[in-house]
């Protein structure tokens, strides 16, 4: 606690500490709707299973409109790394500096996650465990890092994708949203190819309106601040470019007229694209529904991420005013400081609750939303949270320690080059991993290929941190 107060008294004047917020309530809230939606059966061996229960609830698919914050989190990652990547560049370092940099919170915490779930497939294997039997549980453990491998691709482009904003503000993301529509159409009409870019097309439509959300409220800390660490965001700070366009419209709107024409304008999208278009109105994904609103984002999630930012901008200023409270405010740095590391092992906590459970002869299996079900609902939440307190705990320590490390000064080119090989290999290995089948016979739980190019980037990027290359 005297380590959180001292990190609030530290916040500079002009910090938007909503983005902290939203990017901790975003987190938050998919962990509480992955645990809620959970359902525990029994397979035809009689042992443990489960699956989402959204098939079995078609009532609470408009609830999805706002279960679904992927793209809060994306909104207020843009804002944050276009802080960052000003603030270093201030300092004299360039964007090899800062991806090496923002590595390092990203990547530790994963790095982590993966060698326990090796370590514990490798020990299940050597057990006799059935190898299809350890790749789906592994499976389900890293299913977060789906949502990783559109972030840290996101995060590699943020230095051209801000340079672009920097020069033709708010057309690049309409831009992005046309092409998104492409890849839509390819979907319904084919060729399916089409839509594989809104992977990456969508993600950075939204990521880009945190640029012009941090163009509106870049200033310069106060002299002798200095930011508390947060999953992504440092001080606000922007640097001026040589390659501005003038006239050229950079800044998002955020009074609360523009929140109402925001929400206004992507629920009634939203309506037309689901309710009387061909998109399905759930925003998360339905087992047995053909097309999926986020696997790749669709125009719909785009809409509900207008939607979302509308509801975000008219909340804004009471939220400013209750986080330049004391408590409030450190709450959220607490989250904030350990905010991947609870987001990677919150379905872990699951498998390891259901283990225990099952162990003991007391694991429960009602039917989905029978009354036997919601009533576990509570129970079930709260016995999820003490499991994921303990693994905060354990694993807690390196992602806080991650974000205190800063990189300043410029790259030579060959330092360069392979803090991009290092990452891309990182990405590499976890695309692999995400790709591969859930039923796939791995006695590691993941592919030997994506365990290789995982870990020779994760090391090469460690290397380059403690000074490797330097020289030369």
């Amino acid at each position: 606690m005297r380590r959180l107060r001292e990190l609030a008294e530290r916040t500079p004047a002009g910090r938007e500490r909503y983005v902290d917020l939203l990017r901790a309530l975003a987190i938050t809230m998919v962990i509480i709707g992955h645990w809620v939606v959970t359902v525990i059966e029994r397979d035809a061996d009689g042992q443990a299973t489960g699956h989402s229960a959204l098939g079995d609830l078609r009532w609470a698919y408009p609830l999805t409109w706002l279960a679904q914050v992927m793209p809060v989190f994306f909104l207020v990652g843009g804002y944050a790394n276009a802080a960052s990547l000003t603030r270093l560049r201030a300092r004299g370092g360039d964007a090899a500096g800062w991806l090496l940099d923002r590595s390092a919170r990203l990547v530790r915490p994963t790095s982590v996650l993966l060698l326990v779930l090796t370590a514990a497939a490798a020990v299940a294997w050597l057990a006799g465990t059935d190898p299809t039997r350890i790749r789906e549980v592994f499976w389900f453990a890293t299913i977060p890092l789906w949502f990783l491998v559109a972030y840290l691709a996101v995060v590699a482009l943020t230095p051209p994708m801000y340079a672009l904003h920097r020069r033709f503000g708010l057309a690049v993301p309409l831009v992005l949203v046309v092409l998104v529509g492409l890849g839509d159409l390819g979907r319904l009409t084919g060729p399916q190819e089409w839509s594989y870019g809104n992977y990456l097309f969508g993600w950075l439509a939204v990521h880009q309106l945190g640029f012009a959300w941090h163009d509106t409220r870049a200033a310069p800390p106060a002299a002798g601040q200095t930011a508390p660490p947060s999953a992504d965001a440092d001080t606000d700070a922007a640097g001026p470019s040589t390659h501005e366009r003038p006239g050229v419209r950079r800044t998002l709107p955020i009074s609360r007229r523009a929140g109402l024409v925001f929400l206004v304008g992507g629920l009634g999208a939203l309506v037309l694209l689901t309710v009387l278009g061909p998109w399905p109105v759930a925003m998360l994904k339905v087992p047995g529904e053909r097309l999926d609103n986020a696997s790749p984002p669709s125009l719909a999630l785009l809409a509900v991420a207008a939607a979302q930012l509308g509801l975000i901008l008219l909340l804004r200023n009471p939220a400013e005013r209750l986080l330049h409270r004391t408590r409030p405010w450190q709450v959220v740095i607490g989250v904030n400081v350990v905010v991947l590391t609870v987001f990677l092992w919150h379905l872990t906590a699951v498998i390891l609750l259901i283990g225990v459970l099952d162990a003991t002869g007391t694991l429960p299996t009602p039917a989905v939303d029978s009354a036997g079900w919601w009533a576990l609902r509570l129970p079930w939440l709260l016995l999820l949270t003490v499991v994921l307190s303990v693994l905060v705990v354990i694993f807690g320590p390196v992602e806080a320690r991650s974000g205190r490390h800063r990189t300043a000064g410029r790259a030579s080119r060959v330092r360069a080059a392979w803090t991009v090989i290092g990452y891309a290999a990182v990405v590499a290995g976890l695309l692999i991993n995400s790709t591969t089948a859930a039923r796939a016979p791995e006695p590691l739980g993941t592919p030997v290929p994506a365990l290789l190019a995982y870990a020779a980037g994760a090391g090469v990027l460690r290397l380059l941190r403690s000074g490797w290359g330097t020289r030369g």
